[in-house]
């Protein structure tokens, strides 16, 4: 089992984005069943609230899934639990650090896996750009994917 935690700072937004397209990915690709994906915010603000009404419509827009979704904070033992831990930006990165109490080599962004200048993934909590952060999204957990099966090899379907 190949465990995925996506991080941002309140869970609402662009790490529940990047929970659901990933999922959608690994189901559509058959191997849903070699994943465990969640997401999580370093913050504690919106714990057990439901995705952002920009993300569950952008979503919806492009039939991904949400069922079940909903905010959660960032713990210690998510340090061990997940394979990899997925910051959307660099205060994410940084505040994933902290909380595990120094450096994990399995923390990195995931802006850092696409080609361009942009490294942190935009917040359309503040931008209002849901479209921009889905692109993003989208792109960024195709190459996710495909670090993934160059690290555990190429998946049974």
């Amino acid at each position: 089992m190949i465990r995925v935690l996506f991080v941002c700072l309140g869970n609402i937004c662009r790490s529940p984005m990047a929970e659901a397209v990933f999922r959608d990915l690994v189901e559509k690709k058959g191997v849903a069943n070699r994943f465990e994906i969640d997401s999580a915010g370093t913050s504690d603000w919106h714990v057990g609230k439901r995705p952002h009404e920009g993300t569950l419509n952008k979503l919806a827009q492009y039939q991904v899934g949400t069922e079940g979704m909903y905010a959660r904070q960032l713990r210690k033992d998510d340090r061990d639990t997940f394979d990899y831990i997925v910051a959307m930006d660099s205060s994410n990165e940084q505040n994933i650090q902290e909380r595990f109490g120094g450096s994990a080599d399995h923390v990195f962004r995931l802006l850092d896996l696409v080609d361009g200048s942009l490294k942190d993934v935009p917040d359309p909590y503040y931008t209002g750009d849901f479209q921009e952060t889905y692109d993003l999204v989208t792109e960024a957990t195709q190459r996710l994917y495909e670090k993934i099966e160059r690290e555990h090899g190429p998946f049974e379907r």
